[in-house]
């Protein structure tokens, strides 16, 4: 992938925003592991379908934004779809999305060019890519003329979890209105008034506009802003698929969205509307809501099995859920948690977190399986005094050269080949073959062939966290 700006974009560039916190849709998406990267409805993942559906537009490599945490899984996401030359920039810490797309627009228009960003959300469902490909090809002219442009979603039903736009004066003969104004979350019978007048329509948080006119809004506006992401984005450093933005300056960044800083400010905001099927996959119900269901009104995923049960959301992950006269209900099974509330109730999973957050549970931070830029690990089995995990790394990988005060570790090879480093020692193992790592010694593990290695590793000392680990080289640029 990119790691200068010296990319050559063409008219539409995706800006793909790929952060958040993980806890509208726990246990399945986490605070390591949000919902834009599950396959919620299949084997693509919300952020790959958010790129996908850019296919039909003339679009150069999307620009992605997400946090360190995240940044390995946003990279192999995209590199899973064919989308090597993705430009990554790591947001040091969440600011928002008007100081996240300057970062955007700063890098997009870095080679001498000026084209139109395309801002999206990687957490969106859109069931019609045709109607939603239409609307921006209706709304690029706009874009290239200096208006900014915001896409409004014809409302089905008086929602009371979405902002709201007033739609004003048509505009380029009715292809868009000028936005007259942007509406908070109302209230039932507010939104029911919204639905009766027809000049309303929900807040898609999807935007398109010259990177040089979001720029000069945001110097009219927010200078402020502005002027911290310049600074930020002045002492980026590349970072193996990254493009890491200075730390110290970004968290002078003040915090703010871009509805606030700059579409409620400015005369130039105009909405296009689109009915492409758009939902914000916001709780459980929605997700309900937006999934294929079986002829009981059930969304049913992975080994499930129903009885005079009706209007259910029931995931199972690891292992077979049964239900006998269930309604209305969200079960959602994981390797370490077990979620179920009734589907009214679904937004009361905020008071759930804060309770968890107070017990600092670990099941908030990451899934059993945990990802890692060389494969991934489940913890399989957790004592006092040990851990076992199934580890799995990729043909190619290798795990940093390091040493644990702590623990000693045994490894058991169940597929494929180990190249292992033990103090001078440099040895490999193929199926069935074991090795043991003292308390203290210097290692490494790499898979050398061309499948994946498969290997057990039993963990026992005084602590185990992860924390307890020294890197002496790395691949992948951790420390």
């Amino acid at each position: 992938m990119s790691q200068s700006s010296a990319n050559a974009f063409t008219d539409l560039c995706p800006v793909i925003l790929a952060g958040g916190s993980g806890t509208r849709l726990w246990p399945l998406s986490r605070k390591h592991y949000a919902k834009q990267y599950l396959a919620l409805d299949g084997e693509t993942t919300m952020l790959q379908a958010t790129v996908n559906r850019t296919s039909g537009l003339p679009c150069a490599a999307p620009i992605v934004i997400c946090n360190e945490e995240t940044r390995f899984l946003a990279a192999e996401q995209m590199r899973q779809i064919g989308q090597d030359d993705a430009v990554i920039l790591l947001e040091p810490a969440g600011r928002n999305t008007a100081p996240a797309i300057a970062l955007a627009a700063l890098e997009a228009s870095t080679a001498d060019a000026d084209p139109l960003l395309l801002v999206m959300p990687a957490d969106h469902k859109i069931a019609d890519t045709a109607a939603f490909e239409a609307a921006i090809k209706k709304a690029m002219p706009l874009a290239a003329a200096g208006q900014l442009v915001t896409f409004g979603i014809t409302p089905g039903k008086p929602e009371t979890g979405y902002g709201y736009i007033r739609a004003g004066d048509a505009v380029a003969d009715g292809a868009a209105y000028a936005v007259d104004r942007f509406v908070e979350k109302p209230d039932r019978a507010t939104a029911e008034g919204y639905l009766a007048d027809g000049g309303y329509y929900w807040n898609s948080g999807i935007f398109l506009f010259q990177a040089s006119r979001y720029l000069d809004a945001l110097a009219a506006f927010r200078p402020d802003i502005l002027a911290a992401c310049k600074a930020a984005y002045a002492g980026r450093q590349p970072d193996l698929d990254f493009l890491r933005i200075d730390k110290e300056a970004f968290l002078a960044c003040p915090d703010d969205s871009i509805d606030y800083a700059v579409m409620e400010k400015t005369d130039d905001a105009v909405v296009v509307p689109m009915d492409p099927g758009w939902n914000d996959i916001g709780s459980w119900a929605a997700l309900w809501e937006a999934s294929e269901k079986t002829a009981e009104d059930n969304c049913e995923i992975g080994d499930v099995i129903s009885i005079n049960s009706t209007g259910n959301y029931i995931n199972a992950g690891s292992r077979m859920v049964a239900t006998v006269g269930l309604t209305d209900t969200v079960v959602v099974e994981t390797k370490d948690a077990v979620f179920v509330a009734p589907k009214a109730r679904v937004d009361e999973i905020k008071a759930l977190i804060t309770k968890m957050q107070t017990a600092d549970r670990a099941e908030l931070g990451h899934h059993r399986v945990v990802y890692r830029p060389w494969g991934h690990y489940d913890s399989i089995d957790m004592g006092d005094r040990h851990q076992v995990k199934r580890i799995t790394v990729k043909p190619g990988a290798k795990l940093s050269v390091q040493k644990h005060f702590h623990r000693a570790e045994h490894w058991v090879v169940v597929r494929g080949s180990a190249r292992v480093t033990r103090g001078e020692e440099t040895i490999l193992l193929s199926e069935n073959q074991s090795t043991y790592i003292p308390l203290g010694e210097v290692h490494a593990l790499e898979n050398p062939g061309k499948i994946p290695l498969e290997l057990i590793e039993v963990q026992s000392g005084s602590y185990l966290g992860e924390d307890d680990i020294v890197r002496f080289e790395d691949k992948y640029g951790r420390s």
